[in-house]
């Protein structure tokens, strides 16, 4: 998809000292970031096949060239307001480091948007809501060109809890 390859050129240019490079995204019309590093693939939506006894936003597996992969919309794992997929929802195949080791999930978000350089200095800590998931799953909050992007723990939120112990990227 071109998408992914617009994305994967832009990545290429190697982020200056002291910097960091994050793939951002679009929910509910805020802007998230996962590292680039750990970004595989982007793909438009297609449809997962839906496996039993899941939460909710585990919306199925796929078959990536041989690898099955589940999908996880992060709209649902959020607990923000379902919307209909439409033409700009893709998945993003990420690495996500487990307890058992590194495996491959898809995360299904409304719209990729940018990828940027963010230093160490721009990153601010996430505020702590005195809930266990925000400041676990937040890496950070980062200002660029005068706007605010959540930085994403994505092993801590993809890792973690029922997701690796049913066991269904195996």
């Amino acid at each position: 998809m071109a998408t992914g390859q617009a994305v994967e050129m832009r990545a290429g240019h190697s982020a200056a000292e002291g910097t960091d490079q994050y793939l951002t995204f679009i929910m509910a019309n805020e802007e998230y970031a996962v590292d680039i590093l750990r970004v595989q693939e982007i793909k438009g939506w297609d449809v997962a096949t839906p496996l039993p006894n899941t939460p909710q936003y585990v919306k199925g597996v796929i078959n990536l060239r041989g690898t099955i992969v589940p999908i996880i919309d992060l709209r649902q794992r959020f607990g923000l307001e379902t919307v209909p997929y439409g033409p700009t929802t893709v998945v993003i195949v990420l690495k996500v480091e487990t307890e058992r080791g590194e495996r491959v999930m898809g995360i299904v978000v409304d719209a990729v948007s940018e990828v940027y350089n963010v230093a160490a200095d721009q990153m601010k800590p996430a505020p702590d809501f005195g809930t266990a998931m925000a400041s676990d799953v937040v890496r950070g909050l980062a200002t660029v060109e005068d706007k605010m992007i959540i930085v994403l723990h994505i092993d801590r939120l993809l890792g973690t809890g029922e997701l690796v112990d049913g066991d269904v990227s195996h």
